[in-house]
């Protein structure tokens, strides 16, 4: 019987402090989610996510999507595509974007490409070499991964770190979600 009670004890104690950070976490992601950046910043910088063959997935159409509306309200605005080529994507993920994007009307001279990049970290570290010092940028990603792109973004010395979400798709929200818990932790632990 105390053995029992004994582990109950220790789950709770371990429980506790993990639906705590849990709660946190997901307040953070949602609030980061809901801001909408200021008119006119200078760049967007839109992170990849993956490409089947030449076709984008949904996630990253989700993202190129809100980049586009913003683009089009924002006429001074240039675009940072950033995203390079993985297993199964016949091009990179930032042509991909570009795509997208001429034929939804923005102009070549609007879009930058960064293809080399394969981590969120890699994207805004790219991309950052690619603009002036005293840049502002609103980082385009979707809903679940605005936060952790923002803290990133902010530890890369970006001058102005703005955020814009695009949707998650519906079959993958709990399973992006749940990564994406674990990947914050990550990222206030280890990243730089």
């Amino acid at each position: 019987m105390k053995t029992k009670k004994k582990l109950k004890t220790i789950l709770m104690i371990a429980l506790v402090p993990l639906v705590i950070y849990l709660i946190i976490v997901h307040s953070l992601i949602y609030h980061s989610a809901k801001q909408d950046p200021p008119k006119e910043v200078d760049y967007l910088i839109v992170l990849g996510a993956r490409v089947r063959g030449e076709m984008m997935t949904k996630a990253l159409l989700f993202r190129v999507e809100a980049a586009l509306e913003y683009l089009q309200e924002n006429p001074n605005t240039k675009v940072i595509a950033s995203g390079g080529q993985g297993p199964g994507e016949d091009i990179t993920e930032a042509e991909a974007m570009r795509r997208y994007f001429v034929a939804n009307g923005i102009e070549e001279n609007r879009i930058l490409l960064e293809g080399s990049s394969t981590t969120t970290f890699e994207n805004l570290s790219f991309s950052r070499d690619m603009i002036e010092d005293e840049a502002s940028v609103a980082i385009v990603s979707n809903d679940f991964h605005v936060y952790r792109a923002s803290i990133i973004g902010k530890r890369l010395d970006f001058a102005e770190v703005h955020t814009l979400a695009g949707k998650t798709p519906r079959v993958a929200i709990f399973k992006l979600w749940l990564r994406e818990y674990f990947a914050v932790a990550k990222t206030w632990l280890v990243d730089k």
